[in-house]
């Protein structure tokens, strides 16, 4: 529980009204209760958020002139300032360096693994040896977090995360349930005389930086002989996969089902949708946006900050939806 100043103190954001009202959690318009937290970022739907049941409400600088008769915490982008107070208000931001330490009996830890202060260890996890764990970090039931394996502070691993030797983590990660971290990559050698296929060394690293957060069942290889990184803020959804050798810009979002080739290229501040699929050394440029289903050939290079891509092979959405256009034209005169 929080009162709404000390909401606003953190975020840095204005209060309008009652600043002592107590609230407990965050919810939409339709299911808020008077201890709850909703947000408007659009003036059309004040006049809901007023009439709702809510404690208090965030909203632009727009409401500073409309009636209301509920606490107002003003800001300049409402929806970032509710996801903000949601992590205060379930004691994760930032999450308290002086906790207690909590190692559930049944977890078995290396005695040369390095634990911080307030780190958490829940039912039936393995730190082998040599890990480090950095101070307010969780570690959920049923992790398997390999030799020399890092893990910055305040970091989240949920249930049954496979962490292989040799991964490092950074600050404020978040890794949720069931994925596998630093796993061998994908790469074979083929004998041209039997035919088969033989194991290509899988000696690299994997660096995931600050502020990452992995989605469920998600797997990230490690690289060949190099490493794989993740760039700070990267947002990873679930079920994504991602080859050895790539290299994750910053502030990249990656969303569900979304296959990764090796050796490939995300820069800074790209979105790749839904079932995108990259093939081998492909670049994504800076700021991209790859729609769902997207698929990229290897080698292949998409430039353009700002630009929709669409389809397979992938092209700007405008070019794309022409040549549907056309298409369409076509068919209908075939059948004419």
């Amino acid at each position: 529980m929080r009162s709404l100043q000390q909401i606003a103190d953190t975020l840095e954001a204005r209060v309008i009204g009652d600043g002592q009202v107590e609230l407990t959690g965050v919810a939409s318009i339709g299911s808020a209760s008077p201890q709850d937290l909703v947000f408007v970022d659009e003036e059309k739907h004040f006049s809901a958020a007023v009439q709702s049941p809510a404690g208090a409400i965030i909203a632009g600088p727009f409401a500073t002139r409309l009636p209301c008769d509920r606490p107002l915490l003003i800001s300049d982008h409402p929806k970032l300032a509710f996801a903000r107070a949601a992590l205060l208000l379930q004691d994760r931001w930032p999450i308290d360096a002086a906790a207690q330490d909590g190692i559930h009996p049944t977890a078995v830890i290396s005695a040369s693994a390095v634990l911080g202060k307030g780190v958490r260890v829940h039912a039936r996890s393995v730190l082998s040896e040599d890990v480090q764990i950095g101070d307010s970090t969780s570690i959920g039931a049923g992790c398997a977090i390999g030799k020399g394996v890092k893990i910055g502070s305040a970091s989240r691993i949920y249930p049954n995360v496979t962490i292989y030797p040799g991964t490092t983590l950074g600050d404020r990660v978040i890794v949720h349930a069931g994925a596998v971290l630093g796993s061998d990559g994908f790469g074979y050698v083929r004998d041209r005389k039997t035919g088969h296929y033989e194991k290509f060394p899988q000696v690299g690293r994997l660096v995931i930086e600050d502020d990452v957060e992995i989605g469920a069942n998600a797997t990230v290889d490690r690289g060949a002989l190099d490493e794989t990184r993740i760039r700070r803020g990267a947002k990873i959804d679930n079920l994504v996969h991602i080859g050895h050798n790539c290299q994750i810009g910053e502030d990249v979002v990656i969303a569900a089902q979304t296959g990764l080739s090796g050796s490939i290229v995300i820069e800074k501040g790209v979105v790749l949708g839904g079932q995108v699929g990259i093939g081998e050394h492909a670049t994504i440029g800076e700021g991209v946006m790859l729609g769902g289903q997207g698929g990229v050939l290897p080698n292949k290079i998409l430039r353009g900050k700002g630009v929709a891509f669409w389809g397979t092979p992938a092209q700007p959405l405008r070019q794309y939806l022409k040549q549907l256009a056309t298409l369409a034209r076509l068919a209908k005169k075939d059948g004419a």
